[in-house]
C-alpha cells in the first residue's frame, strides 16, 4: 500500500527528485500532502521529502499571511493550516478534533447546515456515552478482578516500574547525568505507559489471546513506541519546570549534557526522535506483523496522541494552562449548541 503511495508522489517531482515548486500554489493540496506524509514508515524517503516540502511551504504561507490576506482562499482554510502545523491529524486525539472541526466548519463559505447539525448531534451523543463511561471507570478494576486473574503480569509490571523509579532516585542521589539512550531505556517504563497499556488490553480486547498476552508480557514494540512518545512528549512539556523543582535530568538535559547542544537544539532533537518513533509505530500497526487486535492497537496509538495533546502547551499537570482545561471541558462536558 505504501509503495503505491510513494510512486504516486514521485509523479510530482522534477529531474532533481525534488517536489515541483508550482505545487506550493495549491494550499489545499499542500495541506492534504502534509497530513498524508505523517503516515510514513522508516525508509519511505519520498514521504519524508513530502513532509519537509509541505511543511516549508505551509509555514511560508503563514508567515506571509499578514502581508497578503488573499494568500488563503478563505478563513476556514487558514484555520485548518494553522491547526495542522500545530499538531497533524495523525498525531491528534480524534474526539478532541471532532469538536474543533465542528467549530471550524461553521465558518466555511459553502457550509451545509444539515451536515453541521448531524455532526453536532453525533458529537453530543458520543459525549454523553463518554460521560457514562467515566462514571464506570472507577469500578473497573474491582469488577474485572484482574489482580486475581493475572497476578503474574501485575506483579511483574509494578516491579519493573518500581525498579525504574529506584534507578532515577539513584541517579539523583549520586548527581549522575545519564546519556540520552541510557535515560530513554529506563524512562519509557518509568512514565508508566506499559502499566497503562496492559490494563487497557484486558479492557478493550475480546476474546483474550494467549499469544498476545505473551507479547504483552515481553513489552511488544508497539508498547515501547507508544511509551517512548509519551515519555518524550512529557519531557518536552514538563522538563524545564521539573528541573527547577529539583527533578532528575530529562531527555532534553541528557542530550544537552551529552552533545553540548543548546536548549532549543535539544528540544528540536527530541521532536525529531518523536517523529522517528511515530514512523516505527506506523509500521507496528500493520495487521500482518502485529500480535494484537485492532482495538488494542488503536489504544496504543491513542496513548501517543493523548501525550502530544496533553503536553502540547507545557506541563498541564504541574502548571495552570487554561487552554487545556477549556479543551477538556469542550470535549467531555460541554455539548455542541444546536
Amino acid at each position: 500500500m505504501h509503495s503505491i503511495i510513494a510512486e504516486l508522489f514521485d509523479r510530482f517531482k522534477n529531474e532533481k527528485s525534488e517536489f515541483e515548486t508550482s505545487l506550493g500554489d495549491d494550499t489545499k493540496g499542500l495541506l492534504q500532502l502534509y497530513e498524508a506524509s505523517f503516515l510514513l514508515m522508516r525508509g519511505e524517503d519520498t514521504l519524508e521529502l513530502a513532509r519537509e516540502f509541505s511543511t516549508k511551504c505551509l509555514k511560508e504561507k503563514i508567515e506571509n499571511e499578514g502581508i497578503d490576506r488573499g494568500i488563503f482562499m478563505d478563513e476556514h482554510l487558514s484555520i485548518l493550516v494553522h491547526q495542522a502545523l500545530e499538531l497533524p491529524l495523525h498525531w491528534s486525539v480524534l474526539r478532541r478534533n471532532t469538536r474543533w472541526f465542528i467549530n471550524a466548519y461553521e465558518i466555511k463559505p459553502n457550509m451545509n447546515l444539515i451536515v453541521l447539525e448531524l455532526a453536532k448531534l453525533d458529537f453530543n451523543i458520543v459525549q454523553a456515552t463518554h460521560q457514562g463511561e467515566l462514571k464506570q471507570l472507577s469500578r473497573w478494576w474491582e469488577q474485572k478482578r484482574l489482580s486475581q486473574k493475572m497476578p503474574f503480569a501485575r506483579d511483574r509490571l509494578w516491579a519493573d516500574l518500581c525498579r525504574t523509579y529506584l534507578q532515577e532516585a539513584t541517579w539523583h542521589s549520586m548527581g549522575y547525568k545519564p546519556k540520552l539512550q541510557e535515560y530513554i531505556n529506563n524512562a519509557w517504563i518509568s512514565i508508566s505507559a506499559p502499566v497503562i497499556l496492559t490494563h487497557a488490553y484486558f479492557f478493550v480486547t475480546y476474546p483474550i489471546d494467549n499469544h498476545a498476552i505473551k507479547s504483552l508480557y515481553e513489552y511488544h514494540n508497539i508498547i515501547r513506541c507508544s511509551s517512548i512518545i509519551l515519555r518524550l512528549a512529557n519531557d518536552l512539556g514538563t522538563s524545564l519546570d521539573e528541573m527547577k523543582r529539583g527533578d532528575v535530568p530529562k531527555a532534553i538535559q541528557c542530550y544537552m549534557n551529552e552533545s553540548g547542544a543548546s536548549v532549543d537544539e535539544s528540544q528540536d532533537y527530541v521532536r525529531f526522535l518523536i517523529h522517528e518513533t511515530w514512523k516505527e509505530m506506523n509500521e507496528e500497526r500493520e495487521p500482518a506483523i502485529c500480535a494484537f487486535q485492532k482495538e488494542f492497537v488503536t489504544a496504543a496509538v491513542e496513548l501517543g496522541r493523548m501525550a502530544q495533546y496533553v503536553y502540547q502547551y507545557g506541563d498541564s499537570h504541574g502548571m495552570h494552562f487554561p487552554q487545556m482545561k477549556e479543551s477538556i471541558m469542550s470535549s467531555l462536558f460541554e455539548p455542541a449548541k444546536l
